[in-house]
């Protein structure tokens, strides 16, 4: 079963569509679905303006703003705006699910022989992660305070896990960690 998002972050709103696309003048929002991480755009009702950062409904029942959804969001068609405002999103969402996050440090496994999950994130080397593994032997990891009070060398564990989460939004990754 695949998870439904319900409600989506306006990214950026485009009144007159895309500048470039000039046969199709009609509004668009980029979106970003709260669920899933799925970058999305969405048609809004007509007479109807959305703002950066709103949260609207989009789940299968009445939707007061959205028209319709129109797709999944193409990363080349994410605009400057829509990028900012996904940092500021992805930065409150790892704080939020903080404890997901540290999960996953504490049960990364290894892809192949070669390559293990952590180093897939920004920073995390060979080194790092074998610290990091021997560390969490001894006790699971608690929070990101926890894991830099433990492993001080460590790059910031916040840090690595937005920059990993947006890296997999904008640019095509051969492993995804975050994003389905």
């Amino acid at each position: 079963m695949t998870d439904k998002e319900e409600f989506a972050i306006i990214l950026d709103y485009l009144p007159y569509g895309y500048p470039m696309d000039t046969g199709n003048r009609s509004p668009v929002a980029q979106a970003i679905g709260t669920t899933t991480l799925i970058l999305l755009e969405l048609v809004p009702r007509r007479g109807m303006t959305l703002e950066s950062k709103e949260k609207v409904y989009i789940g299968p029942d009445k939707r007061d703003k959205i028209y319709y959804i129109a797709g999944r969001l193409p990363r080349e068609k994410l605009t400057e705006t829509a990028k900012i405002q996904l940092q500021e999103f992805i930065q409150q969402i790892v704080a939020e699910q903080e404890k997901k996050y540290i999960d996953f440090f504490n049960t990364a496994q290894a892809i192949n022989t070669r390559l293990h999950r952590v180093e897939l994130l920004p920073g995390f080397g060979k080194k790092h992660t074998q610290e990091l593994l021997s560390e969490r032997e001894k006790k699971p990891f608690e929070s990101f305070e926890d894991m830099h009070a433990r492993l001080p060398s460590l790059p910031d564990p916040r840090k690595a896990i937005e920059k990993r989460i947006i890296e997999e939004l904008v640019e095509r990754q051969r492993f995804n960690l975050f994003i389905k």
